[in-house]
């Protein structure tokens, strides 16, 4: 399993993809081996999650460097570095440490996971060198055009064609492709066309249930006294930008306020929004700052816990990002919490909301549409009627669940006739 993201990395929730599937995989009869970085190569480790790797499976790490922080003058360096992604120095110590992997356990397949696009480098020379077959878990398209304002992401042309010739080769190599949406398959039926879509499949993102429960064991008592209010939550990353950022959100709670019609003790918090300088001027702009709390993060325990104690929670995706559904949202969902999806009605998100009848839906950047939308969200969970998931459809997005979807695609694999193994 070549995996960037592993523990002890100090990341989003949706890095937790491989320690999810590394931990259940063996309990579908599969011995997971993760090929991952030298932790100097994470921008930010986890303490909490040092030794989180499962018991009994063995984890390889390869020497890197993060071109952006370790090979830069000033601040600078050079972009070739950074091609296809900021740790490419990861790739020969990681192709090398593979190859020892494979001549030492003789792995029946290769798995490598985006969204750092070198592992699927890594995963294509091991593939090409070992004769083994190759899963791709793509995830999302390394390429997307935003189909409503045509803005090309990654924007850098560089970059992008770098990225275009790393998602050729795993559609030219791999045995299988796997992406979190049907929106991301999609993209890539469309770019490369049906006759590989043979070899597409669907395993989504998920929650954890274990972690999960333990972090409602774990839930402090509320404390007495405490102040009422209504806390709206969002927790993670919040993207600035005209087509995706929270201004027109922010714009219809000072609306709401001057008709009176938020709650008491309202408040919006925006929970280790990744953007503190740019959210603490728009807030301000849009006359919201006894509204709105920008806190850092926390643990990754705590944040569940947050989820679980919240009066909504709160969704924003732009149109940018509608083949996708943030990890996020499936936590959201187990946490079983009343949301406000601020999405694009086009999105998968949105049609993955309208099927499960989980939460009130407007679009990110209507603030008119949105002021409606918050209002009645407000009324309803203050009636008890908002909208919410029953706990048993919940659960067909646990990460084991689809651990069990992975190790019968494996299977599958395994299955196929085989290339001729070179020589190791």
């Amino acid at each position: 399993m070549i995996a960037f993201h592993y523990p002890p990395y100090g990341g989003s929730s949706g890095s937790r993809r491989t320690l999810a599937f590394s931990s259940y995989l063996p309990r579908h009869g599969w011995e997971p081996i993760v090929l991952t970085v030298n932790t100097r190569a994470y921008e930010r480790v986890n303490a909490d999650e040092v030794g989180a790797a499962p018991r009994g499976v063995s984890v390889v790490r390869a020497f890197a460097l993060d071109t952006a922080r370790h090979l830069a003058v000033r601040g600078r360096y050079v972009s070739a570095f950074a091609l296809p992604d900021r740790w490419r120095t990861w790739i020969p110590f990681a192709v090398s440490a593979g190859m020892r992997i494979i001549r030492r356990y003789r792995p029946s397949l290769i798995w490598s996971t985006y969204p750092i696009a070198s592992a699927h480098v890594i995963g294509a020379r091991l593939a090409e060198r070992s004769g083994l077959p190759w899963v791709a878990d793509m995830r999302d398209p390394l390429v997307e055009t935003d189909p409503f304002t045509g803005v090309l992401y990654p924007r850098d042309p560089a970059l992008r064609q770098a990225r275009l010739d790393v998602e050729g080769e795993v559609m030219r190599r791999s045995s299988r492709v796997v992406f979190c949406t049907n929106g991301a398959r999609s993209i890539c039926i469309e770019r490369y066309g049906e006759e590989v879509a043979r070899r597409f499949a669907i395993i989504p993102n998920g929650y954890d249930e274990e972690i999960v429960q333990a972090a409602e064991r774990a839930l402090p008592p509320e404390p007495s006294g405490s102040a009422a209010g209504f806390r709206l939550l969002h927790s993670g990353t919040v993207y600035p930008g005209d087509d995706r950022g929270p201004g027109p959100l922010f714009g219809a709670i000072a609306r709401l306020r001057d008709l009176g019609e938020l709650p008491v003790g309202f408040r919006l918090v925006l929970r280790a929004s990744g953007y503190h300088a740019e959210m603490s001027q728009l807030i301000a702009h849009s006359g919201v700052q006894d509204l709105v709390e920008l806190p850092g993060p926390l643990p990754y325990q705590q944040a569940l816990q947050e989820m679980l104690r919240a009066d909504g929670l709160l969704l924003l995706q732009g149109s940018a990002s509608n083949p996708a559904i943030p990890a996020k949202l499936y936590e959201y969902l187990r946490a079983r919490r009343p949301m406000l999806a601020l999405v694009h009605p086009a999105g998968d998100s949105a049609s993955l909301l309208r099927q499960l009848e989980a939460s009130i839906i407007a679009p990110l950047d209507d603030q008119q549409q949105i002021t409606v939308a918050l209002g009645e969200f407000l009324r309803r969970c203050a009636a008890g009627t908002a909208p919410l998931v029953r706990r048993e459809v919940a659960a067909r997005f646990s990460r084991e669940a689809q651990a069990a979807d992975l190790a019968e695609l494996l299977r599958e694999v395994v299955a196929q006739p085989r290339k001729e193994a070179l020589a190791l």
